[in-house]
């Protein structure tokens, strides 16, 4: 199995989070790549949390999200990031992470989360006006879309069915 790092930074270049997921694919809607429970990842603060179900995370090329696609029976469906667009290297990807974040929950309900954490860190970092402007309409456009565009209706499921078989 070909393994990615995959690395989420803040804006001023810490660490955020760190995984080593496993390569699926690419299609149109980008790099998709796989967790296993068990499967280990690096919290901002030095901590290892350990996996504990099935998942595939999305890489769009050229956008300002990634998403991550949870099995069964995890309360949260999708769970996207807003960030600046993925930067890819051989066998790892680097994102920005922009603090915004949007939840599907199984019961339906979206959520947009962690508004006060991008204020705070917009004037910390000094977020540039069109960060903030394309985070907030990127913010937008996925809590509109989550629940009835590509590819969060279907296009994940072949990715989560491989992850499950490995």
């Amino acid at each position: 199995m070909q393994q990615v790092t995959t690395l989420f930074t803040k804006y001023d270049g810490t660490p955020h989070r760190l995984m080593e997921a496993v390569h699926l694919g690419e299609d149109e809607h980008g790099l998709w790549v796989g967790s296993l429970p068990g499967q280990r990842a690096r919290r901002a603060d030095g901590t290892w949390i350990t996996v504990d179900h099935h998942r595939v995370r999305l890489f769009p090329r050229g956008q300002w999200w990634s998403a991550l696609f949870n099995d069964d029976p995890h309360a949260t469906r999708i769970y996207c990031d807003v960030t600046m667009p993925a930067e890819f290297g051989v066998d790892t990807v680097t994102l920005v992470d922009l603090d915004l974040d949007i939840r599907l929950l199984r019961t339906g309900a979206v959520r947009v989360m962690d508004e006060d954490e991008f204020e705070a860190h917009r004037v910390k970092f000094g977020y540039p006006p069109q960060v903030v402007a394309t985070a907030q309409a990127t913010c937008t456009w996925l809590a509109a879309n989550i629940t009835v565009a590509e590819p969060f209706t279907t296009a994940y499921q072949p990715y989560l069915a491989a992850v499950k078989a490995l």
